[in-house]
C-alpha cells in the first residue's frame, strides 16, 4: 500500500509561461530566460547510464531517434532496465523537457538523484492505476503523496484511441479537507503527442511543484532531507523500469528539449 504524505495540493490551473513544443532537437528549441539545454538533439553527450548494475538492472538502452532520447529494456522485453543520468549535478533548480511515452511503461523523472538512483521522483507511470506528476521517494523510503490512479480504457492502444482516463478521488489530504480530483487528464494529457512537463525543487527538505502542458499538477513538501543517503545536488535521470511489471515488450519512452535553470 502506497502511504501518503500531508502536504499535497490539489490540481489548478497555472499559467507558467509559453514553451516551444513543436521543435524536434535540443537545439532547436527556443530557450526560456535562464535556462541552459541538456540535449543537443544528437546524440547523449552529457548524460551516462548508471554506472553499477541497480535494482532495475544495468541501464536499459537508451538512443537518439528522431531528435530525442528513446529509452527501453535491454534487450526489449527482457526486464533489464535501468536510468540515465545528466553529467551535472543540482541543488535548487527548473527543469522543462518533453515526453512522448507509449501507454503501458512505468517510467520516472528522478531529481537529485545518485548514481545508485536514490532520488526524489516525478512519476511517469503512463499506464492504468498509474501516475503522472506527482512524487514517489525512489530508494529512500517508497513514500509518495499520489492523490490519483489514471483509469485508462483503450480500444486500441497502438491506435491510442482513448475510451476514457478518469482521475479518481483519494482520502483527503489533511483534516476536514475535502478529497480532490485531477482536471479532466484527457484535456491536460496529449494521448499520442508531446507533452511539455516542468518540475521546480527548491529547500533542503525540498518543495517540489509539477506542472504537465502548464496545468499544475502538485506542490509537494518532503518531511524528511535523507542526509544520510542524498546531497544537497543530484543528477536529474530518465528511467527504464526493470522486471516485467510495467513494461510491454517493444515499448518505449521519449523525452527532448531538456532544459534547466539553476535557482541561486
Amino acid at each position: 500500500m502506497i502511504s501518503r504524505l500531508p502536504l499535497v495540493s490539489c490540481c489548478v490551473l497555472f499559467a507558467w509561461g509559453t514553451c516551444l513544443i513543436g521543435s524536434t532537437s535540443g537545439e532547436d528549441a527556443k530557450l526560456e530566460p535562464g535556462f541552459v539545454s541538456l540535449f543537443n538533439g544528437k546524440d547523449l553527450t552529457g548524460w551516462h547510464k548508471n554506472p553499477e548494475k541497480i535494482g532495475h538492472g544495468t541501464g536499459g538502452k537508451w538512443v537518439v531517434e528522431d531528435g530525442a532520447i528513446s529509452g527501453e529494456q535491454d534487450p526489449p522485453g527482457s526486464g533489464n532496465g535501468g536510468i540515465l543520468l545528466s553529467d551535472k549535478t543540482y541543488g535548487d533548480f527548473e527543469v522543462i523537457f518533453e515526453a512522448n511515452p507509449d501507454w503501458g511503461p512505468c517510467s520516472g523523472f528522478f531529481l537529485r538523484s545518485t548514481e545508485k538512483g536514490n532520488c526524489f521522483q516525478m512519476m511517469l507511470d503512463y499506464h492504468d492505476k498509474g501516475n503522472v506528476g506527482e512524487i514517489y521517494r525512489e530508494g529512500l523510503d517508497g513514500v509518495s503523496n499520489r492523490t490519483f490512479n489514471l483509469d485508462g480504457e483503450y480500444g486500441d492502444a497502438d491506435k491510442k484511441d482513448l475510451k476514457k482516463i478518469i482521475a479518481s478521488a483519494a482520502a483527503p489530504t489533511k483534516p476536514g479537507q475535502p478529497a480532490v480530483k485531477v482536471p479532466d487528464w484527457s484535456k491536460i494529457w496529449k494521448i499520442g503527442g508531446w507533452n511539455t512537463l516542468k518540475c521546480k525543487v527548491v529547500g533542503n527538505p525540498p518543495t517540489i511543484t509539477t506542472w504537465i502542458n502548464g496545468t499544475q499538477i502538485t506542490e509537494y513538501t518532503s518531511d524528511k532531507a535523507f542526509e544520510n543517503v542524498l546531497k544537497p545536488k543530484g543528477h536529474i535521470a530518465f528511467q527504464v523500469h526493470g522486471g516485467s511489471y510495467g513494461w510491454p515488450k517493444g515499448s518505449k519512452v521519449r523525452f527532448r528539449n531538456v532544459r534547466v535553470k539553476e535557482l541561486q
